[in-house]
């Protein structure tokens, strides 16, 4: 299997200050890993790692890829395009989301999960429908049952000056759902874009296998890091 959650193009306005209700401000992704000079550029860069990821995909695999508004309908354009076959589009409701601070759109409430095979003719992925079930009160499963809350308080890794190790660390619960969902004991999990090393934890405690890729050496640091303590 392989989870996705890569940089989301976010464009937020340079030099401008978000302050909450307690008058605290909030740090936005800034990162130059989510600077892109133009949509082509990223729709380039999206396009590049979709094909790597379908090219090692097994017939038998199964491919998430995450994302919002900014992004998440570039991505899932390319993946068609590339053949790559949806079986649904998972929302993620996030409980406690930062809410809209001027009042001029709706709280952004939500992230989407795109769920795919290498292509349409792929018919034996592992989706592990009677556990879902058990797990939602026997009731099937739908796509919007996944209400988790956003990565907070100790779950959220900090440094000695309480700034965030990494801007969009994901909650264990979401990634222990999807790899739940679509993978068993001894699968292995690709993670192209392993940030704050989630996947990696989740992983390992299921006793999935894993291995993760990221461009930068500080969060290599961190995953090997948040990894040593489970072992």
């Amino acid at each position: 299997m392989i989870f996705a959650d890569p940089p989301y193009n976010l464009q937020l306005p340079k030099n401008k200050k978000l302050i909450r209700a307690n008058g605290t401000e909030v740090i936005p992704v800034n990162d130059s890993w989510d600077h892109f000079e133009s949509y082509d550029d990223y729709d380039s860069f999206s396009e590049k790692w979709l094909k790597e990821c379908q090219r090692i995909l097994k017939y038998t695999g199964t491919m998430w890829v995450m994302g919002m508004y900014h992004n998440i309908f570039r991505v899932g354009k390319i993946m068609q395009d590339l053949g790559l076959w949806f079986l649904n589009d998972v929302v993620w409701v996030k409980i406690d989301a930062m809410p809209n601070f001027n009042g001029r759109r709706f709280t952004n409430n939500h992230e989407t999960l795109i769920w795919a095979v290498k292509n349409k003719n792929c018919k034996n992925y592992r989706f592990n429908h009677e556990f879902l079930k058990q797990m939602n009160g026997g009731a099937q499963m739908k796509d919007t049952d996944w209400i988790f809350p956003i990565c907070r308080g100790k779950e959220r890794l900090r440094d000695k000056n309480g700034i965030k190790l990494h801007p969009t660390q994901k909650p264990l619960k979401l990634i222990q759902q999807v790899l739940l969902t679509a993978t068993k004991k001894g699968d292995l999990i690709l993670d192209p874009f392993m940030g704050s090393g989630t996947t990696a934890v989740v992983a390992k405690a299921l006793n999935r296998n894993w291995i993760g890729i990221d461009k930068e050496e500080k969060y290599v640091d961190l995953t090997n890091k948040r990894i040593s303590l489970y072992t």
